[in-house]
């Protein structure tokens, strides 16, 4: 650990509840009386990713909008497992842990657990997260872990130089599949819906003002909230998602949601969402169809079905992309029931102690 110097709408934040029920485990962490600003947040590391990387874009979204949340810096950490994205500790002037590939959530977890005053925030990427690590991710999300995971996703391995990811399409030509990748690639959010994820949620790197909106929505949830944030890497994977940045069309292929909200969008406001009777969605013209037929947005349904049909409308190839979150509903966090459990276990058999606990049964001292 080091310190390098000593359901909300998505047009302007959280409400201070997850889900418009439950409280914010953001009470728990001590505040500060001292405006911060973002140069509070920023380090003397020198920051070393490629030049244009959209790294640096989310470094600074994330440095600007810490101090709105008015929290004492050293309640506040950042862990990273191994990656491009893995950095990300060194550039936040906060306590952080880089620490090993895909186990960042179960370091999390612990530090979340047994630490309730601190604001804990995981920074990972598609391969770290989804290949090695897959199996920690989806634990925490099931688990409503009070974490803050922040997922970059460039669809490719930038750190080892180019090798095709857990995200990457399809038929992807790298320098590990020369003649095209053979996988069938992972949907963050289809994958962090079915484990259960309580707060789901998509934006671009190079949007600032929609990162930041999640980003005051998820810091406010009870529990994990996964952020994915689509993140160009020019060097391996350049314009990636360039249909979503491309004036000429992504109005027409990003959709915007807003929880309570018809699903509209389009340059003119002309496209829409309505449900077939399979349960996934179809894209409509808003003249056609009536008003009743338009999908509504509710990210906090607490069932799972509407949130998991939109994370599959980006494919293929982002014909039609939803950005904003997905799902924020209201459960109890692992932190919270733990320290509940442990509060009962002490009024009905007394206070425990650990060095006795760890002591007992069979122990041998080496000397």
């Amino acid at each position: 650990m080091s310190d390098t110097n000593g359901n909300g709408a998505l047009n302007g934040g959280g409400n201070g509840s997850a889900g418009g029920n439950g409280r914010s485990l953001l009470s728990l962490v001590p505040k500060t009386d001292v405006k911060q600003t973002m140069k509070d947040f920023k380090t003397d590391q020198e920051v070393r990713w490629c030049p244009g990387c959209g790294d640096y874009a989310i470094l600074a979204a994330v440095q600007s909008f810490l101090p709105e949340l008015g929290l004492r810096r050293e309640n506040i950490t950042f862990i990273s497992g191994i990656g491009c994205s893995s950095r990300f500790p060194y550039y936040m002037n906060t306590y952080g842990f880089h620490s090993i590939h895909g186990r960042a959530p179960a370091i999390a977890t612990g530090l979340a657990t047994s630490r309730p005053d601190l604001s804990v925030w995981v920074v990972t990427g598609d391969g770290d997260s989804l290949s090695i690590g897959g199996n920690h991710l989806i634990h925490a999300l099931r688990r409503n872990v009070n974490l803050k995971i922040l997922l970059f996703n460039n669809r490719i391995y930038g750190l080892t130089k180019g090798q095709y990811s857990p995200t990457s399409e399809t038929g992807k030509i790298t320098k590990s599949t020369p003649m095209g990748s053979l996988d069938a690639p992972f949907n963050p959010l289809s994958l962090a819906i079915g484990a259960e994820g309580t707060f789901v949620a998509r934006t671009i790197d190079s949007d600032r003002k929609h990162l930041q909106s999640v980003l005051r929505a998820a810091a406010e949830h009870r529990g994990t909230a996964l952020v994915e944030i689509y993140q160009n890497c020019n060097i391996f994977n350049d314009g990636a998602f360039e249909p979503l940045k491309d004036a000429a069309v992504r109005d027409d292929i990003t959709i915007r949601l807003e929880d309570g909200e018809p699903i509209v969008f389009g340059a003119d406001r002309q496209k829409a969402l309505r449900r077939t009777p399979t349960g996934s969605f179809e894209v409509v013209n808003v003249a056609d169809v009536a008003a009743s037929e338009i999908a509504v947005h509710d990210a906090s349904n607490p069932d799972p079905s509407m949130a998991f049909a939109l994370s599959r409308l980006d494919q293929p190839a982002f014909e039609h992309t939803p950005i904003g979150i997905f799902r924020n509903v209201d459960r109890p966090s692992y932190d919270e029931l733990m320290r509940a459990q442990v509060e009962e276990a002490v009024e009905t058999q007394g206070a425990g102690d650990l060095a006795a606990l760890l002591g007992s049964g069979d122990t041998w001292r080496i000397d």
